[in-house]
């Protein structure tokens, strides 16, 4: 699976990272520093140590990750290996998955039109947008 740590402790960022959570470690910093990851609900710093056990609470892309983790890692490794450093709560799973199909069905009426809009479409399209 690649480099396991062998302290006990991973720094945040760097768990974030190689569990596949986002596709770069500054990414990962920027997430943290932005309040969207907290330990065991407590905002953290992209430094705090991560051990097994801990249940990391993290926002992305509209979607909210409920994980316990369940082994550390610094390196990135396949996703299958990324996988197995966490667990996500069943709650967690459902709740995204509902809100998927939420967004699903909210853009399953909408038909794309078959051109672009001419000259005149355009102006009527917004002219109701600037009516709203």
């Amino acid at each position: 699976m690649g480099k396991i740590a062998d302290s006990g402790a991973v720094r945040m960022d760097i768990w974030l990272w190689a569990a596949r959570m986002y596709k770069t470690r500054s990414l990962a910093k920027a997430a943290i520093a932005a309040g969207r990851v907290a330990i065991d609900d407590t905002p953290c710093k992209p430094s705090r140590s991560v051990r097994v056990g801990d249940c990391i609470v993290l926002d992305r892309a509209s979607e909210r990750y409920e994980l316990t983790v369940a082994a550390l890692s610094s390196q990135r490794g396949p996703a299958v290996a990324a996988q197995a450093l966490y667990v996500e709560t069943e709650g967690s799973r459902l709740a995204r998955e509902a809100i998927r199909e939420q967004r699903r069905l909210q853009g399953a009426g909408y038909s794309a039109p078959a051109a672009r809009p001419d000259k005149r479409a355009r102006r009527l399209i917004l002219r109701l947008q600037d009516e709203t």
